[in-house]
């Protein structure tokens, strides 16, 4: 059974900075393709960053600039967040998404095998 827990996140004056991470575990042979998603109060999900199988990475163009997507080296299917300049517009609930391997990981929200309970940011101006 795979598990997808996110740790980090919590409550940030505007301009802060938080990080947080994310790791898919249950299966150590497997890897994954891994993406960050959240979902503030009265909108829709929102993809937020994902590094794709060729090492490149992709972000929401509301947050480029501002937030970077890395893996763990130390740790396999890890995932952080570090996000810089923080707004109160980035106030969410952030989830960390998980499928196993097989393609480019270029994945929509409902391609998405596993998911996170996800971890609260907050932003106060």
């Amino acid at each position: 059974q795979v598990q997808v827990m996110e740790s980090g996140g919590g409550s940030v004056q505007a301009g802060g900075s938080l990080r947080i991470s994310c790791v898919a575990s249950g299966n150590r042979a497997s890897r994954f393709c891994m993406g960050w998603f959240r979902r503030a109060p009265g909108k829709d999900r929102e993809e937020v960053a994902r590094i794709n199988a060729d090492g490149s990475t992709t972000y929401a163009d509301s947050v480029k600039g501002r937030f970077t997507v890395s893996a763990d080296n130390t740790t396999t299917n890890s995932l952080s967040l570090q996000m810089n300049n923080l707004k109160p517009e980035d106030t969410a609930m952030y989830y960390c998404a998980a499928k196993h391997t097989g393609g480019s990981c270029q994945l929509s929200a409902h391609q998405y095998d596993y998911w996170g309970q996800g971890t609260q940011v907050t932003v106060s101006s």
